[in-house]
């Protein structure tokens, strides 16, 4: 790989959440600081939402890697598409419980309270953190509401965090889940980066992977990375990693414009979907070729092709 060519101790743009790569800048570091602050006044629902690709997993982590764990006591469940009975089951081995296989709901539920309750005996937070909480099934939404109605007069017994996509918020607006929507305290919402925050994002991976060397992305490429990526770190790390693959192909010692053009060109969800009018343009391309190869058009007509679709274009750009 390149990590020895370009002088890395590590590879600095995979995508597995490494909570050594976490970049604050601003909605990040925002929702951070509303999570351990929330985390600490004892608030029972905390949402944080963002699109694919923004963070949200990298965030969850970083989040419970702050906690003191003489003080707290995580659960983390990464994929809840589960139905109730399930998730308090996956919820009580997440925390250490035991229970016997056959084990009904109501048995479940109240070793559950037993085990909040000698944790708030013993001064310790509960912490639930639910990742991907977009594809929790309704009747799963209203039974950890259920799950979370335990609490003294100070405070909730166990605190529940809900990371996931847009589509989480059309959930919470089911009627039937209304009482749960209402007990969310604290909302974040994490949004992509902008152009100054991508050449400090790529800076930043660099330098906590170990490269010491001179600037590796000029302006240009940045600019070039931010426009295909739309900010989005996912697809910033994936882009610039192929990027730096074709660099090292090459023996380059600095990512260049056609190195990350290679990169969003064996991306697929950089390349976007071509504009009506670059459709258009190719359409009346492909039709004029074809009515000049069978004889139904004149010659001179492949010639003056381009100026003919160009004519085309302006003045359906005036009519629309």
């Amino acid at each position: 790989m390149y990590r020895a060519h370009f002088g890395m101790q590590e590879l600095p743009f995979t995508i597995t959440p490494d909570t050594s790569f976490f970049f604050a800048h601003s909605s990040h570091q925002e929702a951070l600081n509303t999570l351990l602050v929330a985390a600490r006044n004892g608030e029972g629902f905390i949402k944080v939402i963002g699109e694919v690709g923004t963070g949200k997993t990298l965030l969850c982590r970083k989040f419970l890697d702050a906690l003191d764990h003489r003080e707290f006591v995580t659960a983390y469940i990464p994929n809840p598409y589960l139905e109730p009975m399930t998730l308090m089951l996956a919820v009580a081995d997440e925390l250490g419980i035991k229970y016997e296989p056959d084990i009904n709901q109501h048995q479940l539920l109240r070793l559950l309270t037993r085990y909040l309750v000698d944790n708030y005996a013993d001064r310790k937070r509960v912490i639930l953190c639910l990742d991907e909480a977009q594809a929790m099934p309704i009747p799963t939404l209203e039974s950890l509401r259920l799950l979370t109605n335990l609490e003294t007069e100070r405070r909730k017994l166990m605190q529940v965090v809900l990371f996931g996509q847009p589509e989480l918020d059309q959930r919470l607006d089911q009627p039937s889940i209304r009482q749960l929507k209402q007990r969310i305290s604290f909302s974040c919402h994490l949004v992509p980066l902008n152009l100054e925050e991508v050449e400090f994002y790529v800076s930043h991976r660099l330098v906590v992977a170990g490269y010491r060397g001179a600037r590796l992305f000029p302006h240009k490429t940045v600019k070039q990375l931010y426009k295909a990526s739309r900010g989005i770190p996912r697809l910033v790390n994936i882009l610039a990693h192929k990027a730096m693959l074709a660099a090292f192909g090459e023996g380059a010692r600095a990512i260049n414009e056609n190195h990350l053009r290679l990169a969003i060109a064996d991306t697929e969800s950089a390349r976007g979907k071509p504009s009506v009018k670059k459709r258009i343009l190719r359409y009346l391309s492909a039709l004029v070729s074809g009515a000049a190869a069978f004889g139904i058009l004149p010659i001179a007509a492949s010639v003056f092709s381009g100026q003919l679709i160009s004519t085309i274009m302006r003045d359906w750009s005036n009519w629309v």
